[in-house]
């Protein structure tokens, strides 16, 4: 909203620094961390009221988590209120990727309240159906799938790129679509599965924006993707500012999910949060990068694969229980080893992540 200022700058010379998407990335990262840090408290108080009992805690889960009975949920109404509105005030909202990431995040972010809200009132782990939640999460990506599509420049904005390889491009033609949906909806839901602990997916979650913060502005910048030898989409640069909303929401919100949490993200920040990542990766066309940066949900989401499947099959588990940040804690590994650990393996995978783009 603020760039519609920047035609005025003959007349007032400050109002130029609304034309840099750097500046204007640190102008939403702090908004959205003061948004968070002033309104969370009410937030929290007023979720804790009406929630009751707050996030029912699973019977068969650690003895640990027993205590941590009567924390409120849906904590991610706190970030998402931080990214849209610092996103609204400091974005382009001429670009049609802000629109529709934006979009994509709101919407799974719905998803999740809903699921959330099932699951505090009737307090059982049974939310919506599964099959119901992955239908309406494939339909809203599979949209933004098709305005990407139909927003680029064909063949390319078809096509899924490799890292490590500047020509090796593979045109997906109509399969993209539903390859995009998959996606973002395996994103929403891998970092679903990670967030358990108390501060274990918001850290993650703010590397991950971080990462794919610089990804969107050098691959929306000709000269820089150009240097980097990495595919130039153009438009792509705005995205940074909303990536920039995340690490400000994430850090807010960090402060109150710090351990022991006064509130939980739930469904609605979880699915939100991976929705968004999932849909900026695949605008950047940086859908497999995102699986070396976001590996640590990856692995959240196959370790719970895996352990169905060994029962389904064989009627043993791989885990002491999944995901495996709940392996670990049967193991004896207190809650702060696993979440800082996880830390350091985020941060890790991060930095490989952001070296394909120099490694060409």
């Amino acid at each position: 909203m603020l760039t519609y200022l920047v035609p005025f700058a003959d007349q007032v010379s400050a109002f130029n620094v609304f034309r840099y998407i750097t500046f204007r990335t640190g102008g939403a990262m702090i908004t959205s961390a003061f948004i968070v840090f002033m309104f969370g408290p009410a937030i929290i108080n007023s979720l804790r009221i009406r929630q009751g009992r707050g996030q029912p805690i699973r019977a068969d889960g650690p003895q640990t988590h027993f205590k941590k009975a009567g924390t409120p949920t849906m904590g991610g109404l706190m970030i998402l209120t931080g990214i849209v509105i610092s996103s609204l005030l400091w974005a382009n909202l001429s670009s049609v990727y802000v629109w529709v990431v934006l979009g994509v995040t709101v919407s799974f972010g719905l998803i999740g309240f809903y699921d959330d809200y099932t699951k505090v009132t009737k307090q059982s782990h049974a939310g919506i159906s599964g099959k119901a939640r992955l239908a309406l999460e494939f339909l809203i990506a599979g949209l933004a799938a098709w305005i990407f599509m139909r927003n680029g420049a064909a063949p390319f904005s078809t096509s899924l790129t490799f890292p490590f390889f500047k020509d090796l491009i593979i045109d997906l033609g109509w399969f993209f679509i539903p390859f995009a949906a998959f996606i973002m909806a395996g994103a929403g839901n891998a970092v679903n599965l990670t967030d358990g602990l108390d501060g274990l997916a918001i850290v993650p979650i703010m590397i991950a924006a971080s990462s794919f913060g610089a990804i969107a502005y050098l691959s929306g910048n000709a000269v820089f993707a150009n240097y980097l030898q990495i595919h130039f989409v153009p438009g792509t640069g705005e995205l940074s500012v909303i990536l920039g909303a995340v690490i400000g929401a994430g850090l807010g919100f960090l402060w109150f999910n710090a351990p022991p949490a006064a509130i939980f993200m739930g469904d609605t920040g979880s699915l939100a949060m991976g929705g968004l990542i999932g849909a900026v990766a695949v605008a950047t066309k940086h859908e497999i990068v995102m699986a070396i940066i976001g590996g640590l949900f990856v692995v959240e989401a196959l370790s719970v694969i895996i352990q169905v499947a060994s029962f389904k099959l064989t009627g043993k588990r791989v885990f002491l229980m999944a995901p495996i940040h709940h392996h670990y804690e049967k193991k004896g590994w207190t809650e702060s080893q696993i979440v800082i650990r996880f830390w350091i393996v985020a941060v890790i995978l991060a930095l490989i992540g952001l070296s394909t783009l120099k490694l060409r």
